[in-house]
């Protein structure tokens, strides 16, 4: 076993704070540092809006550019995309983010995979944005259709070695076609080309 992964926590509200350091010390797998040496910072916020989402994008560019998970009191749709873009690696709503949901999404972003709440991604699919789809920027022709089983299963919420696994690629396989994807279209992570595609109504 490899040594715990490093994570800061990082709330307006000390009590908030409190509680997410203590459930992530519940696990020996991580431990909990100072944001100068962590891996993952987990950023808690009630609600996200332009404050919230420039703190995002300032842990983003420190120098050793920690993944960012975000856990919010509420999160909308439209703020999934608004946190993706901003460069956060995993989403969780705060009545959802339990000792092995945290974890979950702080070791994903430790991998360099992304962790959203299934509900939110329904609800991108379920409210597709005309001016994606209009834009050109994605069209049916431009995914393949293994890149589209890619996505589907990160949509699902599996990560790199399951993927690998499910459809006989290798992980290095998968690796490349996220981010061929991501690359191709300038996003910023697995996740936001996953929420993209669901709005442009691709998966």
């Amino acid at each position: 076993m490899g040594a715990p992964v490093r994570v800061s926590v990082v709330a307006l509200d000390p009590v908030l704070e409190a509680g997410i350091r203590a459930t992530l010390l519940v696990r020996s797998e991580l431990t909990v540092c100072e944001p100068a040496d962590a891996r993952v910072a987990v950023l808690t916020v009630d609600r996200l809006g332009p404050a919230e989402l420039d703190m995002v994008r300032a842990t983003r560019t420190q120098p050793h550019r920690p993944a960012v998970v975000l856990v919010a009191g509420t999160l909308a749709s439209g703020d999934v995309l608004h946190a993706l873009a901003a460069g956060a690696r995993g989403l969780l709503l705060r009545r959802e983010a339990d000792a092995s949901r945290l974890a979950h999404a702080v070791l994903a972003a430790a991998r360099d995979d992304c962790t959203l709440p299934p509900g939110l991604l329904e609800e991108l699919l379920d409210q597709p944005d005309a001016s994606v789809r209009g834009s050109g920027g994605w069209s049916a022709g431009m995914l393949s259709e293994r890149e589209r089983s890619v996505l589907r299963l990160v949509a699902d919420g599996h990560e790199t070695a399951e993927i690998a696994q499910r459809l006989a690629y290798s992980p290095r396989t998968v690796t490349t076609v996220v981010h061929d994807i991501t690359q191709r279209f300038r996003l910023r992570n697995r996740a936001h080309a996953v929420a993209y595609a669901l709005r442009a109504g691709l998966l």
